[in-house]
């Protein structure tokens, strides 16, 4: 759980990067219609929760570190109490609990947005907002601006309007130890679920059947949605990288890839894992399992401060080119092959990403133009894969396998804690877990 004094500090360093007499403008999210009059599961914009843990739609935070506020100012508009509406939609915190609850200066009902936003933008010289984002967001920020620019004396429109979006995000990138925590949790309950699909897994069930025995797993433990559309794939449809009909009965001798994760208090987890239906690797199954298996785990051992993930997909992509010129997947050298890039017909994407309050996070991949080196804080996924589609020009009996494996680390100091690793990836450990 991420404390109130934790998002505190979170929009102090905000405004402390901002330039004098700034202003700060971060519009929560809003309902989604799904069909006509229902809407789906409302979630939260991440940058709006990562600075306040309000679960609200429509909300809006105002941050100033403009000298007539002293030191900072913080204001929330929210949705106003209305005791029709909470019949209906449940519970609002309202304006003067607001107050108290996020340690604001001042507290305003969304009824009061303009007004609230024209006196926030007054006299500023510098604005910082995400425009682009959010078109009805965007028209009252640009309504604002306008109008105060229109005034009839002298204008009194900030004179600099910012991106806050690189800040933000950059922020983001670090995960404090709270976060970390709660992201090792959302892997914990991961981990549980991919073990109990495993369990369920047999000959002649659905994808679907998988899918639901993951999401109640996630459920049950208190994170009540997925971070992202699950991926149930069998067969050759394992070799489709994001996959998510997930209707297609599995036959005995198929292999299952599942990527799947939980969304836990706002943030993700990101796991992969491939198994036998029938709880056992054929020859063929085990060769090309194998092969990602030493990539990904030579790609963990070699994790540090300082290295970037440009040079781990390399060493991925070469471990992965050796174990396909073995098997005679590749023909040729292991270095002609390499430099034609003909892993590419088989491993298509790339190794990682940042994983955080969206499943792939915010941040930086280069800086100036060359890549990004990991630091201690970073919490990324590390996924290598082999697809071999049916019509691939290749021995039939690697035809229509599809095998990924993924975790999710933390680098540290010396070099990573794997958040996700409770669940099997070990071929033994898999086929025991399956015959249990």
């Amino acid at each position: 759980m991420i404390s109130a004094q934790e998002f505190i500090a979170r929009q102090d360093r905000l405004l402390a990067q901002c330039q004098p007499k700034s202003v700060c403008i971060i519009p929560a999210a809003s309902t989604v219609t799904r069909s006509r009059d229902t809407e789906y599961t409302f979630r939260q914009n991440s940058d709006f929760w990562y600075l306040t843990g309000f679960e609200e739609p429509n909300a809006w935070l105002i941050l100033s570190n403009h000298p007539r506020y002293g030191e900072s100012y913080r204001a929330m508009v929210v949705q106003p109490k209305d005791k029709s509406a909470e019949i209906w939609h449940g519970k609002r915190l309202g304006a003067e609990a607001a107050l108290s609850r996020f340690s604001l200066d001042e507290a305003f009902e969304l009824q009061e947005l303009e007004e609230a936003l024209l006196e926030s933008l007054q006299g500023q010289d510098n604005v910082y907002f995400a425009l682009g984002q959010v078109d009805a967001h965007d028209k009252l920020f640009t309504q604002a601006i306008t109008t105060l620019r229109e005034a009839p004396k002298e204008s009194l429109a900030p004179k600099a309007i910012h991106d806050v979006s690189p800040l933000l995000h950059e922020m983001r990138l670090f995960k404090s130890a709270c976060e970390i925590a709660t992201m090792k949790a959302a892997a914990e309950i991961s981990a549980r679920a991919h073990a109990r699909a495993m369990h369920f897994a047999k000959p002649g069930c659905y994808e679907y059947q998988l899918e639901a025995e993951i999401h109640h797993e996630f459920a049950m433990a208190g994170a009540r949605s997925p971070a992202y559309s699950s991926i149930v794939g069998s067969g050759s449809n394992a070799c489709i990288l994001h996959y998510t009909e997930n209707n297609a009965q599995v036959s005995d001798g198929d292999l299952v890839l599942i990527d799947a994760g939980a969304e836990y208090q706002g943030y993700a987890a990101d796991i992969t894992r491939t198994f036998p239906v029938n709880g056992k690797f054929s020859k063929a199954q085990r060769d090309i399992y194998s092969v990602v298996l030493k990539a990904q785990k030579a790609v963990l051992d070699a994790l540090a401060p300082g290295v970037t993930l440009s040079e781990m997909m390399v060493l991925s992509t070469e471990i992965i080119t050796e174990g396909l010129v073995e098997l005679g997947i590749l023909e040729g050298s292991v270095a002609d092959n390499l430099e034609q890039e003909n892993w590419r017909h088989f491993y298509m994407h790339g190794l990682g990403h940042f994983i955080g309050l969206d499943v792939h996070d915010v941040g930086n991949y280069k800086i100036d133009g060359e890549d990004r080196p990991l630091k201690p804080g970073m919490v990324i996924t590390v996924e290598p894969g082999i697809y071999i589609s049916d019509d691939s020009d290749v021995p039939d009996m690697y035809k229509g396998i599809g095998v990924r494996i993924e975790d999710d680390v933390v680098i540290t100091a010396t070099g990573v804690d794997i958040l996700t690793a409770d669940v099997p990836k070990e071929i033994d450990e898999i086929e025991t877990l399956m015959r249990k």
